[in-house]
Protein backbone atom coordinates (compact mmCIF):
# COMPACT_ATOMS: atom_id res chain seq x y z
CA UNK A 1 0.00 0.00 0.00
CA UNK A 2 2.78 2.26 0.77
CA UNK A 3 4.59 2.04 -2.56
CA UNK A 4 1.29 2.66 -4.38
CA UNK A 5 0.87 5.83 -2.23
CA UNK A 6 4.56 6.68 -3.15
CA UNK A 7 3.83 5.67 -6.86
CA UNK A 8 1.27 7.91 -6.94
CA UNK A 9 2.60 10.78 -5.45
CA UNK A 10 5.57 10.37 -7.81
CA UNK A 11 2.87 10.19 -10.59
CA UNK A 12 1.46 13.67 -9.73
CA UNK A 13 4.82 15.51 -9.30
CA UNK A 14 5.25 14.15 -12.95
CA UNK A 15 2.07 14.80 -13.99
CA UNK A 16 2.64 18.15 -12.91
CA UNK A 17 6.12 19.01 -14.38
CA UNK A 18 4.38 17.69 -17.62
CA UNK A 19 1.69 20.11 -17.63
CA UNK A 20 4.04 22.91 -16.65
CA UNK A 21 6.29 22.17 -19.37
CA UNK A 22 3.21 21.98 -22.08
CA UNK A 23 1.79 25.36 -20.53
CA UNK A 24 5.34 26.71 -21.93
CA UNK A 25 6.17 24.95 -25.28
CA UNK A 26 1.79 25.56 -26.56
CA UNK A 27 1.00 29.06 -24.93
CA UNK A 28 1.74 32.27 -26.10
CA UNK A 29 4.49 32.54 -23.89
CA UNK A 30 6.52 30.80 -26.30
CA UNK A 31 5.48 33.20 -28.96
CA UNK A 32 6.74 36.05 -27.41
CA UNK A 33 10.21 34.44 -26.02
CA UNK A 34 10.97 33.71 -29.66
CA UNK A 35 9.86 37.43 -30.76
CA UNK A 36 12.00 38.90 -28.33
CA UNK A 37 14.94 36.98 -28.96
CA UNK A 38 14.38 37.47 -32.76
CA UNK A 39 13.82 41.81 -31.47
CA UNK A 40 17.40 41.11 -29.58
CA UNK A 41 19.22 39.18 -32.52
CA UNK A 42 18.65 41.80 -34.49
CA UNK A 43 19.41 45.10 -32.63
CA UNK A 44 22.60 43.28 -31.73
CA UNK A 45 23.15 42.01 -35.01
CA UNK A 46 23.21 45.88 -36.30
CA UNK A 47 25.33 47.13 -33.52
CA UNK A 48 27.84 44.71 -34.07
CA UNK A 49 28.05 44.17 -37.87
CA UNK A 50 26.00 47.50 -39.83
CA UNK A 51 26.76 50.13 -37.20
CA UNK A 52 26.76 52.79 -39.97
CA UNK A 53 23.44 51.79 -41.19
CA UNK A 54 22.16 52.41 -37.39
CA UNK A 55 19.72 55.44 -39.04
CA UNK A 56 18.21 53.44 -41.79
CA UNK A 57 17.96 50.76 -39.63
CA UNK A 58 15.97 52.66 -36.71
CA UNK A 59 14.31 54.59 -39.12
CA UNK A 60 12.63 51.30 -40.95
CA UNK A 61 12.32 49.99 -37.80
CA UNK A 62 9.82 53.16 -36.50
CA UNK A 63 8.12 53.03 -39.95
CA UNK A 64 7.30 49.63 -39.16
CA UNK A 65 6.21 50.42 -35.96
CA UNK A 66 4.36 53.26 -37.00
CA UNK A 67 2.29 51.39 -39.86
CA UNK A 68 1.00 48.46 -37.33
CA UNK A 69 -0.05 50.99 -35.15
CA UNK A 70 -2.20 53.25 -37.77
CA UNK A 71 -4.10 49.84 -38.52
CA UNK A 72 -4.47 49.02 -34.92
CA UNK A 73 -6.31 52.46 -34.41
CA UNK A 74 -8.19 52.23 -37.67
CA UNK A 75 -9.49 49.12 -37.17
CA UNK A 76 -13.38 48.30 -34.97
CA UNK A 77 -12.93 47.47 -31.91
CA UNK A 78 -12.20 48.33 -28.19
CA UNK A 79 -9.95 51.40 -27.18
CA UNK A 80 -8.14 49.74 -24.64
CA UNK A 81 -7.49 46.78 -26.60
CA UNK A 82 -5.98 49.10 -29.12
CA UNK A 83 -3.94 51.34 -26.61
CA UNK A 84 -2.49 47.85 -25.20
CA UNK A 85 -1.46 47.10 -28.86
CA UNK A 86 -0.23 49.96 -29.65
CA UNK A 87 2.11 50.38 -26.36
CA UNK A 88 3.43 47.44 -26.81
CA UNK A 89 4.32 47.60 -30.72
CA UNK A 90 5.93 51.38 -30.26
CA UNK A 91 8.28 50.15 -27.35
CA UNK A 92 9.15 46.94 -29.01
CA UNK A 93 8.17 46.97 -32.96
CA UNK A 94 9.28 43.12 -33.38
CA UNK A 95 7.28 41.61 -30.81
CA UNK A 96 4.22 44.04 -30.18
CA UNK A 97 3.72 44.00 -34.51
CA UNK A 98 4.45 40.64 -35.57
CA UNK A 99 2.75 39.29 -32.48
CA UNK A 100 -0.43 41.60 -33.67
CA UNK A 101 0.03 40.32 -37.06
CA UNK A 102 0.09 36.69 -35.99
CA UNK A 103 -3.30 37.38 -33.67
CA UNK A 104 -4.73 38.58 -36.60
CA UNK A 105 -3.84 37.16 -39.25
CA UNK A 106 -4.75 33.31 -37.90
CA UNK A 107 -6.09 31.48 -41.04
CA UNK A 108 -7.87 28.64 -38.21
CA UNK A 109 -9.54 31.83 -36.64
CA UNK A 110 -11.26 33.01 -40.26
CA UNK A 111 -11.81 29.24 -41.23
CA UNK A 112 -14.10 29.09 -37.53
CA UNK A 113 -15.63 32.24 -38.29
CA UNK A 114 -17.53 31.13 -41.43
CA UNK A 115 -18.05 28.18 -40.48
CA UNK A 116 -20.07 29.54 -37.68
CA UNK A 117 -21.86 32.25 -39.53
CA UNK A 118 -22.85 29.57 -41.83
CA UNK A 119 -24.10 27.60 -39.11
CA UNK A 120 -25.91 30.43 -37.07
CA UNK A 121 -27.72 31.43 -39.99
CA UNK A 122 -28.81 27.87 -41.30
CA UNK A 123 -30.28 27.52 -37.75
CA UNK A 124 -32.23 30.64 -37.88
CA UNK A 125 -35.47 29.26 -38.43
CA UNK A 126 -35.31 26.04 -35.83
CA UNK A 127 -35.22 28.83 -32.73
CA UNK A 128 -38.05 31.12 -33.61
CA UNK A 129 -38.66 34.10 -31.26
CA UNK A 130 -42.71 33.33 -30.24
CA UNK A 131 -44.29 36.33 -30.95
CA UNK A 132 -46.90 36.20 -28.13
CA UNK A 133 -44.35 35.64 -25.34
CA UNK A 134 -42.57 39.24 -26.54
CA UNK A 135 -45.81 40.76 -26.81
CA UNK A 136 -46.42 39.65 -23.34
CA UNK A 137 -42.80 40.84 -22.23
CA UNK A 138 -43.66 44.16 -23.77
CA UNK A 139 -47.06 44.43 -21.77
CA UNK A 140 -44.83 43.62 -18.67
CA UNK A 141 -41.82 45.85 -19.19
CA UNK A 142 -41.19 47.71 -22.43
CA UNK A 143 -37.73 48.28 -21.59
CA UNK A 144 -36.80 44.55 -21.13
CA UNK A 145 -38.61 43.41 -24.27
CA UNK A 146 -36.29 45.87 -26.25
CA UNK A 147 -33.08 44.09 -24.24
CA UNK A 148 -35.01 40.42 -25.56
CA UNK A 149 -34.96 41.65 -29.20
CA UNK A 150 -31.42 43.17 -29.79
CA UNK A 151 -30.45 39.56 -28.12
CA UNK A 152 -32.63 38.04 -30.13
CA UNK A 153 -31.83 40.16 -33.10
CA UNK A 154 -28.13 39.63 -32.83
CA UNK A 155 -27.62 36.59 -31.42
CA UNK A 156 -30.84 34.88 -32.18
CA UNK A 157 -31.36 33.91 -28.60
CA UNK A 158 -35.15 34.19 -28.26
CA UNK A 159 -37.04 34.81 -24.55
CA UNK A 160 -39.35 31.71 -23.42
CA UNK A 161 -42.17 31.61 -21.26
CA UNK A 162 -43.58 28.42 -19.64
CA UNK A 163 -40.12 27.69 -18.15
CA UNK A 164 -39.61 26.45 -14.14
CA UNK A 165 -35.78 27.52 -12.83
CA UNK A 166 -34.05 26.44 -10.04
CA UNK A 167 -30.80 27.67 -8.32
CA UNK A 168 -27.70 26.46 -7.22
CA UNK A 169 -26.05 28.08 -4.59
CA UNK A 170 -22.99 25.52 -4.47
CA UNK A 171 -21.37 23.35 -6.95
CA UNK A 172 -22.67 20.49 -4.33
CA UNK A 173 -26.16 21.28 -4.59
CA UNK A 174 -25.99 21.15 -8.41
CA UNK A 175 -24.08 18.34 -8.61
CA UNK A 176 -26.39 16.58 -6.68
CA UNK A 177 -29.09 17.90 -9.11
CA UNK A 178 -27.63 16.54 -11.66
CA UNK A 179 -26.90 13.23 -11.10
CA UNK A 180 -30.25 13.12 -10.10
CA UNK A 181 -31.39 14.09 -13.41
CA UNK A 182 -29.34 12.42 -15.60
CA UNK A 183 -30.58 9.10 -13.86
CA UNK A 184 -34.12 10.03 -15.85
CA UNK A 185 -32.56 10.61 -19.19
CA UNK A 186 -34.11 8.82 -21.77
CA UNK A 187 -33.15 10.42 -25.20
CA UNK A 188 -30.27 12.04 -25.18
CA UNK A 189 -27.34 13.81 -23.31
CA UNK A 190 -25.59 16.61 -24.13
CA UNK A 191 -22.67 18.09 -22.33
CA UNK A 192 -20.05 20.91 -22.68
CA UNK A 193 -17.97 22.68 -20.33
CA UNK A 194 -15.12 24.58 -20.47
CA UNK A 195 -12.57 22.32 -17.76
CA UNK A 196 -13.62 18.61 -17.33
CA UNK A 197 -11.02 16.83 -15.02
CA UNK A 198 -10.67 13.27 -13.92
CA UNK A 199 -11.72 12.96 -10.15
CA UNK A 200 -14.73 12.03 -7.95
CA UNK A 201 -16.70 14.20 -9.56
CA UNK A 202 -15.94 12.45 -13.36
CA UNK A 203 -16.72 9.61 -11.66
CA UNK A 204 -19.98 9.69 -10.64
CA UNK A 205 -20.91 11.45 -13.79
CA UNK A 206 -18.96 8.87 -16.19
CA UNK A 207 -20.58 6.01 -14.65
CA UNK A 208 -23.97 7.15 -15.39
CA UNK A 209 -23.24 8.27 -18.87
CA UNK A 210 -21.69 4.78 -19.86
CA UNK A 211 -25.20 2.94 -18.43
CA UNK A 212 -27.22 5.40 -19.74
CA UNK A 213 -25.12 4.80 -23.46
CA UNK A 214 -25.48 0.91 -22.86
CA UNK A 215 -29.65 1.34 -22.41
CA UNK A 216 -29.30 3.36 -26.24
CA UNK A 217 -29.51 6.52 -24.89
CA UNK A 218 -27.23 9.38 -27.39
CA UNK A 219 -24.52 10.89 -25.38
CA UNK A 220 -22.40 13.76 -26.70
CA UNK A 221 -19.63 15.32 -24.45
CA UNK A 222 -17.29 18.07 -25.73
CA UNK A 223 -14.86 20.03 -23.37
CA UNK A 224 -12.14 22.74 -24.44
CA UNK A 225 -9.14 21.76 -25.87
CA UNK A 226 -7.11 22.96 -23.10
CA UNK A 227 -7.92 20.18 -21.74
CA UNK A 228 -5.54 18.10 -23.02
CA UNK A 229 -2.49 19.99 -21.90
CA UNK A 230 -3.63 19.72 -17.99
CA UNK A 231 -6.22 17.72 -17.09
CA UNK A 232 -6.95 14.69 -19.83
CA UNK A 233 -5.23 12.59 -22.01
CA UNK A 234 -4.94 14.15 -25.93
CA UNK A 235 -6.60 10.97 -26.87
CA UNK A 236 -9.02 10.71 -24.37
CA UNK A 237 -12.35 10.97 -26.97
CA UNK A 238 -11.24 8.16 -28.18
CA UNK A 239 -11.29 6.52 -24.58
CA UNK A 240 -15.03 8.16 -24.59
CA UNK A 241 -15.59 6.94 -27.67
CA UNK A 242 -15.12 3.10 -26.74
CA UNK A 243 -17.65 3.42 -23.75
CA UNK A 244 -20.52 4.77 -26.25
CA UNK A 245 -19.98 7.98 -25.71
CA UNK A 246 -19.51 10.79 -28.65
CA UNK A 247 -17.05 13.05 -27.71
CA UNK A 248 -14.95 16.20 -28.81
CA UNK A 249 -12.43 19.22 -28.31
CA UNK A 250 -12.84 22.11 -29.52
CA UNK A 251 -9.83 23.89 -30.81
CA UNK A 252 -6.95 21.23 -29.55
CA UNK A 253 -4.17 23.19 -29.14
CA UNK A 254 -1.00 22.64 -31.12
CA UNK A 255 2.56 23.63 -30.39
CA UNK A 256 3.16 27.36 -30.77
CA UNK A 257 0.94 28.24 -33.41
CA UNK A 258 -2.31 27.28 -32.17
CA UNK A 259 -4.73 29.06 -34.10
CA UNK A 260 -7.56 29.21 -31.50
CA UNK A 261 -5.76 29.82 -27.85
CA UNK A 262 -7.25 33.50 -27.13
CA UNK A 263 -11.08 31.91 -28.25
CA UNK A 264 -11.84 29.11 -25.70
CA UNK A 265 -15.06 27.38 -25.03
CA UNK A 266 -15.64 28.92 -21.75
CA UNK A 267 -19.55 27.69 -21.87
CA UNK A 268 -21.13 25.30 -18.77
CA UNK A 269 -24.04 23.22 -20.54
CA UNK A 270 -25.70 20.10 -19.44
CA UNK A 271 -29.12 19.44 -21.61
CA UNK A 272 -31.30 16.03 -20.80
CA UNK A 273 -33.57 14.77 -23.20
CA UNK A 274 -34.50 18.53 -24.38
CA UNK A 275 -36.47 18.82 -21.14
CA UNK A 276 -33.89 19.84 -18.53
CA UNK A 277 -30.72 22.38 -19.25
CA UNK A 278 -27.87 23.77 -16.85
CA UNK A 279 -25.79 26.34 -16.84
CA UNK A 280 -23.81 28.24 -14.84
CA UNK A 281 -19.99 28.80 -13.72
CA UNK A 282 -19.52 25.03 -12.47
CA UNK A 283 -17.17 22.86 -14.18
CA UNK A 284 -16.39 19.28 -14.04
CA UNK A 285 -13.85 19.44 -11.60
CA UNK A 286 -13.45 17.76 -7.55
CA UNK A 287 -12.53 21.87 -6.45
CA UNK A 288 -15.96 23.02 -8.08
CA UNK A 289 -17.86 20.81 -5.15
CA UNK A 290 -15.68 21.38 -2.47
CA UNK A 291 -14.60 17.61 -2.40
CA UNK A 292 -10.58 19.22 -2.63
CA UNK A 293 -9.55 22.39 -1.62
CA UNK A 294 -7.54 24.61 -4.13
CA UNK A 295 -8.36 28.05 -2.71
CA UNK A 296 -10.67 28.18 0.00
CA UNK A 297 -13.97 27.15 -0.05
CA UNK A 298 -15.47 27.69 -3.55
CA UNK A 299 -18.41 29.49 -4.12
CA UNK A 300 -20.09 29.20 -7.33
CA UNK A 301 -23.56 29.20 -8.75
CA UNK A 302 -25.74 27.58 -11.12
CA UNK A 303 -29.58 27.22 -12.57
CA UNK A 304 -31.27 24.65 -13.94
CA UNK A 305 -34.37 25.05 -16.59
CA UNK A 306 -37.30 22.60 -17.27
CA UNK A 307 -39.20 23.67 -19.88
CA UNK A 308 -39.29 25.74 -23.14
CA UNK A 309 -36.26 27.88 -22.05
CA UNK A 310 -34.41 24.38 -22.81
CA UNK A 311 -34.32 25.37 -26.21
CA UNK A 312 -32.19 27.74 -26.23
CA UNK A 313 -29.35 25.84 -24.42
CA UNK A 314 -29.49 22.61 -26.96
CA UNK A 315 -29.35 24.96 -30.17
CA UNK A 316 -26.21 26.42 -28.56
CA UNK A 317 -24.47 22.73 -27.86
CA UNK A 318 -25.71 22.26 -31.45
CA UNK A 319 -24.09 24.75 -33.05
CA UNK A 320 -20.55 23.94 -31.51
CA UNK A 321 -20.88 20.79 -31.99
CA UNK A 322 -21.82 21.10 -35.72
CA UNK A 323 -18.81 23.10 -36.03
CA UNK A 324 -16.86 19.82 -37.39
CA UNK A 325 -20.10 17.97 -38.76
CA UNK A 326 -20.93 17.75 -42.41
CA UNK A 327 -24.38 16.42 -42.26
CA UNK A 328 -25.74 18.31 -39.12
CA UNK A 329 -29.25 17.40 -37.54
CA UNK A 330 -30.83 20.07 -35.76
CA UNK A 331 -34.49 19.37 -35.53
CA UNK A 332 -35.36 16.08 -33.91
CA UNK A 333 -33.38 17.89 -30.45
CA UNK A 334 -35.30 21.20 -30.68
CA UNK A 335 -38.71 19.90 -29.91
CA UNK A 336 -40.61 21.94 -27.45
CA UNK A 337 -41.89 19.50 -24.70
CA UNK A 338 -45.43 19.84 -24.65
CA UNK A 339 -46.09 21.16 -21.44
CA UNK A 340 -47.59 23.50 -19.51
CA UNK A 341 -46.29 24.11 -16.14
CA UNK A 342 -47.51 27.69 -15.67
CA UNK A 343 -45.24 29.28 -14.41
CA UNK A 344 -44.78 33.67 -14.16
CA UNK A 345 -42.00 35.33 -15.60
CA UNK A 346 -39.42 35.45 -18.80
CA UNK A 347 -36.47 33.30 -19.01
CA UNK A 348 -33.51 33.82 -21.85
CA UNK A 349 -30.67 31.60 -22.08
CA UNK A 350 -28.11 33.23 -24.64
CA UNK A 351 -24.67 32.54 -25.48
CA UNK A 352 -21.82 35.32 -26.92
CA UNK A 353 -19.20 34.59 -29.58
CA UNK A 354 -16.09 35.93 -30.21
CA UNK A 355 -16.28 35.90 -33.71
CA UNK A 356 -18.98 38.78 -34.18
CA UNK A 357 -19.38 42.11 -33.92
CA UNK A 358 -21.97 41.90 -30.69
CA UNK A 359 -20.73 42.40 -27.23
CA UNK A 360 -23.92 40.44 -25.62
CA UNK A 361 -22.72 39.51 -22.71
CA UNK A 362 -21.35 42.60 -21.69
CA UNK A 363 -24.42 44.69 -23.49
CA UNK A 364 -26.64 42.90 -20.77
CA UNK A 365 -24.82 43.31 -17.78
CA UNK A 366 -24.96 47.05 -18.96
CA UNK A 367 -28.90 47.02 -19.61
CA UNK A 368 -29.41 45.64 -16.43
CA UNK A 369 -27.27 48.49 -14.62
CA UNK A 370 -28.57 51.37 -16.35
CA UNK A 371 -32.37 50.10 -16.18
CA UNK A 372 -32.00 49.53 -12.44
CA UNK A 373 -34.37 51.73 -9.70
CA UNK A 374 -33.16 49.97 -6.54
CA UNK A 375 -29.81 47.62 -6.93
CA UNK A 376 -27.59 45.99 -8.44
CA UNK A 377 -26.15 42.90 -6.94
CA UNK A 378 -23.09 41.03 -8.57
CA UNK A 379 -20.46 38.16 -7.84
CA UNK A 380 -18.05 37.66 -10.10
CA UNK A 381 -14.12 36.31 -9.50
CA UNK A 382 -12.36 39.11 -11.69
CA UNK A 383 -12.84 42.21 -12.18
CA UNK A 384 -10.68 43.33 -15.44
CA UNK A 385 -13.04 45.58 -17.16
CA UNK A 386 -12.91 48.41 -19.62
CA UNK A 387 -13.79 51.88 -19.60
CA UNK A 388 -18.09 51.54 -20.74
CA UNK A 389 -18.21 48.67 -17.56
CA UNK A 390 -15.73 50.73 -15.27
CA UNK A 391 -18.40 53.71 -15.99
CA UNK A 392 -21.72 52.09 -16.42
CA UNK A 393 -20.66 50.91 -12.42
CA UNK A 394 -20.26 54.43 -12.11
CA UNK A 395 -23.29 56.12 -13.02
CA UNK A 396 -25.43 53.16 -11.14
CA UNK A 397 -23.84 54.20 -7.80
CA UNK A 398 -24.01 57.83 -8.80
CA UNK A 399 -27.65 58.00 -9.45
CA UNK A 400 -28.48 56.22 -6.23
CA UNK A 401 -28.42 52.44 -7.19
CA UNK A 402 -27.12 50.19 -4.37
CA UNK A 403 -24.57 48.23 -6.59
CA UNK A 404 -22.55 45.59 -4.32
CA UNK A 405 -19.66 43.61 -5.48
CA UNK A 406 -18.49 40.24 -4.25
CA UNK A 407 -15.04 39.01 -5.17
CA UNK A 408 -12.49 36.50 -4.33
CA UNK A 409 -10.46 37.55 -1.11
CA UNK A 410 -8.59 34.26 -1.72
CA UNK A 411 -7.03 34.38 -5.76
CA UNK A 412 -6.96 31.97 -8.17
CA UNK A 413 -4.67 34.46 -9.86
CA UNK A 414 -2.34 36.77 -8.70
CA UNK A 415 -2.29 38.88 -11.81
CA UNK A 416 -6.17 39.04 -11.70
CA UNK A 417 -6.46 40.21 -8.16
CA UNK A 418 -3.64 42.93 -8.41
CA UNK A 419 -5.72 44.25 -11.70
CA UNK A 420 -9.39 43.85 -9.87
CA UNK A 421 -7.75 46.15 -6.97
CA UNK A 422 -6.45 48.71 -8.94
CA UNK A 423 -10.03 49.69 -10.00
CA UNK A 424 -11.18 49.94 -6.43
CA UNK A 425 -10.18 53.58 -5.53
CA UNK A 426 -12.62 54.75 -8.47
CA UNK A 427 -15.47 52.34 -8.07
CA UNK A 428 -15.60 53.22 -4.22
CA UNK A 429 -15.19 56.81 -4.43
CA UNK A 430 -17.72 56.91 -7.15
CA UNK A 431 -20.12 55.00 -4.14
CA UNK A 432 -19.75 51.20 -5.29
CA UNK A 433 -19.47 49.20 -2.17
CA UNK A 434 -16.92 45.93 -2.82
CA UNK A 435 -16.59 42.89 -0.54
CA UNK A 436 -14.21 40.25 -0.60
CA UNK A 437 -15.32 36.65 0.18
CA UNK A 438 -12.88 36.02 3.23
CA UNK A 439 -13.19 31.81 3.71
CA UNK A 440 -11.49 31.48 -0.10
CA UNK A 441 -13.20 31.64 -4.12
CA UNK A 442 -15.66 33.39 -5.52
CA UNK A 443 -16.48 31.89 -9.13
CA UNK A 444 -20.27 32.72 -9.66
CA UNK A 445 -21.54 34.72 -12.29
CA UNK A 446 -24.23 36.26 -11.29
CA UNK A 447 -25.80 39.79 -11.15
CA UNK A 448 -29.48 40.46 -9.73
CA UNK A 449 -31.46 43.53 -9.52
CA UNK A 450 -34.34 44.51 -8.17
CA UNK A 451 -36.19 41.82 -7.28
CA UNK A 452 -37.11 41.15 -10.68
CA UNK A 453 -34.29 40.69 -13.05
CA UNK A 454 -31.08 38.18 -12.58
CA UNK A 455 -28.40 36.62 -14.85
CA UNK A 456 -26.80 33.14 -13.97
CA UNK A 457 -24.32 32.07 -16.59
CA UNK A 458 -20.50 31.70 -17.16
CA UNK A 459 -19.92 35.09 -17.95
CA UNK A 460 -17.12 37.07 -15.99
CA UNK A 461 -16.14 40.72 -15.53
CA UNK A 462 -13.38 40.42 -17.85
CA UNK A 463 -12.05 41.28 -21.19
CA UNK A 464 -11.58 37.18 -21.74
CA UNK A 465 -15.15 36.63 -21.27
CA UNK A 466 -16.68 39.71 -22.55
CA UNK A 467 -14.52 39.89 -26.01
CA UNK A 468 -12.48 36.30 -26.50
CA UNK A 469 -14.62 33.35 -25.51
CA UNK A 470 -17.58 31.76 -25.96
CA UNK A 471 -19.85 32.40 -23.27
CA UNK A 472 -23.46 31.76 -22.01
CA UNK A 473 -25.82 32.39 -19.46
CA UNK A 474 -29.59 32.48 -17.91
CA UNK A 475 -31.34 36.08 -18.14
CA UNK A 476 -34.68 35.76 -15.53
CA UNK A 477 -37.39 38.48 -15.32
CA UNK A 478 -40.17 38.26 -13.03
CA UNK A 479 -38.93 34.75 -11.82
CA UNK A 480 -39.65 33.70 -8.38
CA UNK A 481 -36.51 32.02 -8.29
CA UNK A 482 -35.01 35.90 -8.02
CA UNK A 483 -35.91 35.94 -4.68
CA UNK A 484 -33.45 33.01 -4.13
CA UNK A 485 -30.47 34.48 -5.82
CA UNK A 486 -30.90 37.73 -4.13
CA UNK A 487 -31.08 35.69 -0.62
CA UNK A 488 -28.23 33.75 -1.96
CA UNK A 489 -26.18 37.01 -2.37
CA UNK A 490 -27.00 38.09 1.54
CA UNK A 491 -26.15 35.13 3.02
CA UNK A 492 -22.85 34.91 0.95
CA UNK A 493 -22.37 39.06 2.23
CA UNK A 494 -22.08 38.04 5.31
CA UNK A 495 -18.72 35.65 5.01
CA UNK A 496 -17.08 38.81 3.40
CA UNK A 497 -15.51 41.98 4.62
CA UNK A 498 -16.22 45.21 3.31
CA UNK A 499 -13.37 47.15 1.53
CA UNK A 500 -13.54 50.83 1.99
CA UNK A 501 -11.11 53.90 0.74
CA UNK A 502 -9.26 53.25 4.26
CA UNK A 503 -8.22 49.53 4.05
CA UNK A 504 -8.22 49.43 0.20
CA UNK A 505 -4.74 49.75 0.16
CA UNK A 506 -4.11 46.52 2.20
CA UNK A 507 -1.48 44.12 0.91
CA UNK A 508 2.24 44.40 -0.68
CA UNK A 509 3.61 47.01 -2.79
CA UNK A 510 4.51 45.23 -5.00
CA UNK A 511 0.60 43.90 -5.91
CA UNK A 512 -0.15 47.31 -6.28
CA UNK A 513 2.31 48.44 -8.38
CA UNK A 514 1.77 44.84 -10.60
CA UNK A 515 -1.85 46.45 -10.88
CA UNK A 516 -1.05 49.37 -12.14
CA UNK A 517 1.26 47.98 -15.01
CA UNK A 518 -0.64 45.12 -15.86
CA UNK A 519 -3.69 47.44 -16.36
CA UNK A 520 -1.48 48.31 -19.79
CA UNK A 521 -1.70 44.51 -21.06
CA UNK A 522 -5.16 43.76 -19.09
CA UNK A 523 -7.09 43.82 -22.57
CA UNK A 524 -4.79 41.42 -24.18
CA UNK A 525 -4.25 38.59 -21.36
Amino acid sequence: MKKYMEGKEENKVLQQGKQKALKLIFGRTMVIVALFLVQFIMIGAVVRYFGQYMPVFFGGYMSFALAIVLIIINKEGSPEIKLSWSIITLLLPVVGGLLYLFVEMQPGYRMLQRKLEHIYKRTEDFVQQDAQVLEALAKADRNTAGLASYVHKHGNFPVYQNTRVKYFPLGEDKFEAMLAELEKAEKFIFMEYFILREGYMWEKILEILERKAAEGVEVRVMYDGTCALFDLPYKYPEELMKKGIQCKMYAPIHPILSTHYNNRDHRKILVIDGKIGFTGGINISDEYINRVEKHGHWKDAAVMLEGDGVQGLTMMFLQMWHVSEKKPEYGKYLEKEKRDLQMTGFVMPYGDSPFDDELIGEMVYMDILNRAKHYVHIMTPYLIIDQRMLTALCFAAKRGIDVKLILPHVPDKKFAFALAKSHYRELLQAGVRIYEYTPGFVHAKVFASDDEKAVVGTINLDYRSLYLHFECAAFLYQMDEIINIEKDFQETLEKCQEITLENRKEGTILLRLGGWFLKVLAPLM
